[in-house]
């Protein structure tokens, strides 16, 4: 019998060490996170100023994309202070 057929510790891929780190976003979580309500957030998606993908029946929102956005706003907030 084979060594390796058995899956010796040595042979054995181990687990990350550590959290997890988000790929992406769902709708709910990127609105708690904004303050706002998921259907503002959609809304958001769809109309192009919170840029998203769809995963079959779920849009999602990749972290950096919160983060332009968030940017974006406050730069147009400094832009009216002027």
């Amino acid at each position: 019998m084979s060594t390796m057929a058995s899956g010796s510790p040595e042979q054995r891929s181990k687990a990350p060490v550590g959290p997890l780190q988000r790929r992406w976003y769902s709708v709910p979580e990127v609105a708690e996170m904004l303050g706002y309500g998921p259907t503002k957030v959609r809304m958001m998606c769809i109309s192009g100023d919170l840029r998203s993908l769809k995963d079959g029946g779920s849009r999602r929102i990749l972290p950096a994309w919160v983060d332009e956005y968030v940017a974006r706003r406050a730069a147009e907030a400094e832009e009216d202070w002027r």
